[in-house]
């Protein structure tokens, strides 16, 4: 079933990180009446200030603040990744349910603990990437559960690019450990696989990298090298508890690719899957027998959805249930993609330890209202 569109009560949301990424879940929030921003905290308090300033009705605290303040129900935990796991910890300690930006936390150590926490105090948690819940992945899934394709065989998919480094004016972080193509973009390929073919049992990995160093292609340090101390390309093959297997290719090496980001392939047709990191995009189907692909409908997933739609559906999770962009699948596609970093340094195939049961599809759902916009202060 879809969100109700017109919940009875909005969940009051705080949110600790204030950088770039908040600009996406605030135009979300202006669109969700689920959604009730009511404070934001940052360890720069200037940046909350300005968040605060811009928002109507919230107010800027300091974290430990927004960690006390009885009327925030849920922390949206924007930090760094290194940052996750203490954050989301805190949070559960002072009974509040978590959403956070992916990864769940550096490690899936790490982010056991904060399951483990939410378990023992009864609360949720809640993780991205949400783009699972778009209208892209969600009619690609509804096609499948449709036997549009038959019983799914297989699945690639490709993320290339010569690097971030070329428009990221401080890349560092992407060559170091807990950095890479398969951990920076692999969280959304790897909930769409899941998402689409259900949970994954063992894993095949092999890596390499080109270069020793990169070069900043923009801003300030223009020019200067960033030392690569991980493996900058990542293939794996993924075993799914249904017999399908994905072949993932994660790239910062490759230049260009004309491979779909996903496609799925089985006995009656092939699908094309659009992008996992946006909401929206076409699908198409190609039927054994047919003589040219088609576009399809669509006709799953939040409309016009954005970052933070991932809340709004955890809002209206009844007690007890796992929301759909939820703590099971973020740890079960971190355990994954350390699996495949595993077996492509150790040489031999990795068996996945975690399941999560395969979310539910999200109906057709016109889910937002009118952008409300942003008050007028003197």
């Amino acid at each position: 079933m879809g969100i109700p569109v017109e919940p009875a009560k909005p969940l009051n949301v705080g949110i600790i990180g204030c950088g770039a990424i908040i600009a996406q879940y605030l135009a979300s929030f202006r669109r969700l009446d689920a959604i009730n921003l009511v404070a934001v905290a940052d360890l720069d308090p200037a940046r909350a200030e300005a968040v605060a300033e811009s928002y109507d009705g919230v107010r800027a605290l300091s974290v430990d603040g927004l960690l006390a303040a009885d009327d925030v129900e849920l922390v949206l935990n924007l930090t760094i990744p290194a940052a996750h796991a203490d954050i989301a910890l805190k949070a559960i300690a002072a009974g509040k349910a978590v959403y956070g930006e992916k990864p769940l936390a550096a490690t899936t150590a790490e982010a056991r603990q904060v399951l483990e926490a939410a378990n023992a105090a009864g609360v949720m948690v809640g993780c991205a990437p949400d783009t699972v819940l778009g209208t892209g992945i969600q009619t690609a899934r509804k096609a499948i559960d449709d036997g549009l394709i038959g019983a799914p065989v297989s699945a690639t998919a490709t993320m290339a690019t010569p690097g971030h480094e070329r428009w990221h004016p401080n890349p560092d972080f992407y060559y170091q450990p807990g950095g890479g193509p398969l951990l920076d973009m692999g969280p959304y390929y790897v909930s769409a696989l899941v998402t689409l073919l259900g949970p994954v049992v063992s894993v095949v990995g092999a890596a390499s990298h080109t270069r020793s160093e990169r070069t900043i292609g923009s801003g300030p340090r223009k020019g200067q090298k960033v030392t690569v101390e991980i493996d900058s390309h990542v293939t794996g093959v993924l075993v799914h508890a249904s017999g399908a297997l994905s072949t993932l290719f994660m790239s910062f090496d490759a230049v260009k690719t004309k491979s779909p980001n996903i496609e799925v392939h089985g006995e009656k047709g092939s699908l094309v899957v659009p992008d996992p990191n946006h909401f929206d995009g076409d699908v198409q189907l190609f039927e054994l027998g047919a003589e040219e692909w088609k576009t399809l409908p669509v006709s799953a997933g939040y409309v016009d959805a954005g970052r933070g739609f991932g809340i709004a559906d955890l809002s209206a999770t009844p007690a007890g249930q796992e929301p759909r962009a939820g703590g099971q699948l973020a740890f079960h596609a971190l355990e994954v993609m350390e699996s495949v970093l595993e077996s492509a340094k150790n040489g031999s195939a990795v068996v996945i330890k975690s399941t999560v049961k395969r979310p539910g599809m999200v109906e057709l759902t016109e889910l937002s209202t009118p952008v409300r916009a942003a008050p007028v202060r003197a």
